[in-house]
């Protein structure tokens, strides 16, 4: 990079930080694609050189998704926690156990202040079904965000809380129109993993 690119990518970097705060962005609905958004924003911010993490709370961590792929390659931490989803389990007491493990480490990262973006992709799941307390964890990603203000945090699923939703600083709302599924066509490489 030339001397004066440098320095006017370096003006611009502090001039963002003074104008910006970190924001908590949700991705909810019933439609498809909160993930694939949430993905997107983080390849985004790998992209600008900000230090980021997906952490996945339900996919299991037995198996690897075409994200995880790409995302290593970008340098981008990657940390599936999962059981499968619920219906894979049929244990809740494991689930919660899974939810709250997966929770400590989403907290481990927050206190961290290594990191630019993290994507906390399937919490919304788990506050829904009551595995892990709302307001705890809305607590906690506040203090968080009180001693890093410029950090970065996306959750998503389906359901989100209405306590969740109103803490947020921008919530988007996936809706279902049509769905290949409802036509035979199950999940496909490359498209939903």
């Amino acid at each position: 990079m030339s001397e004066n690119k440098e320095k006017r990518y370096k003006w611009r970097r502090e001039d963002y930080r003074e104008k910006t705060h970190g924001l908590l962005m949700v991705n909810t609905g019933d439609g498809k694609g909160k993930t694939t958004a949430a993905l997107g924003v983080l390849i985004r911010a790998a992209g600008r050189g900000m230090n980021c993490c997906l952490i996945q709370f339900m996919k299991s961590k037995n198996d690897r998704y075409g994200e995880h792929e790409s995302l290593e390659q970008l340098g981008v931490e990657v940390h599936t926690m999962g059981d499968g989803f619920t219906w894979d389990t049929n244990d809740k007491a494991q689930d919660i156990r899974t939810s709250e493990e997966t929770w400590q480490l989403c907290v481990e990262k927050m206190r961290s202040g290594e990191y630019d973006l993290l994507v906390f992709d399937e919490l919304v799941y788990v506050l829904d079904y009551k595995f892990l307390d709302v307001n705890d964890v809305l607590a906690e990603i506040k203090a968080v965000r009180e001693e890093q203000p410029h950090l970065h945090i996306i959750v998503t699923g389906r359901n989100a809380p209405a306590e969740l939703i109103e803490a947020a600083d921008l919530v988007t709302e996936m809706k279902e129109i049509k769905h290949p599924f409802h036509a035979g066509i199950y999940a496909q490489q490359g498209i939903e993993f």
